[in-house]
C-alpha cells in the first residue's frame, strides 16, 4: 500500500520530556485548571517550571504529568502539603529505582526479593 507507510522519525528532531516549550496559558488548558491555579502550586513548591530569558514561564510535558499528578492527589482530598510530601516521596523513589536498574545485575524486582 502506497500512502500507508510510517515516516521514520528522526531522533534529531525529537524533544527531551524535559524541554520547556508551553507557556502558562496553554499548560494550564492542558490540565484543565486556571492560570491562577498553576502560579499557586509553583508559589507552595509543588512544580518549578522553567523560565525564558525574558522570566516568562515555560511548561515541559514533565512539568504537565506533574501537574496532573497534583490535580489527581488534590481530588482525592489530598491537601496541598501532602501533596508535596508525595510528590517529593515518588520522585525519591524513582530516582532510586532507576539507580537500582543502571547498577550491573540490577533489576527493579531485587528490591522486593530482599525484604522478608
Amino acid at each position: 500500500m502506497r500512502g500507508s507507510a510510517v515516516p521514520e522519525r528522526d531522533p534529531a528532531t525529537e524533544r527531551d520530556s524535559g524541554t520547556p516549550v508551553y507557556g502558562i496559558a496553554i499548560a494550564a488548558q492542558l490540565v484543565g485548571m486556571p492560570i491562577p491555579t498553576l502560579r499557586l502550586f509553583e508559589d507552595k513548591g509543588l512544580l518549578a517550571p522553567s523560565r525564558s530569558a525574558g522570566g516568562t514561564r515555560r511548561y515541559s510535558d514533565d512539568d504537565i504529568e506533574r501537574l496532573r499528578r497534583v490535580v489527581e492527589l488534590r481530588d482525592e482530598g489530598v491537601n496541598l502539603a501532602g501533596i508535596g510530601l508525595l510528590l517529593d516521596l515518588q520522585d525519591e523513589n524513582r530516582r532510586l529505582r532507576r539507580e537500582l536498574e543502571s547498577r550491573p545485575g540490577g533489576s527493579s524486582s531485587e528490591a522486593g526479593d530482599q525484604e522478608s
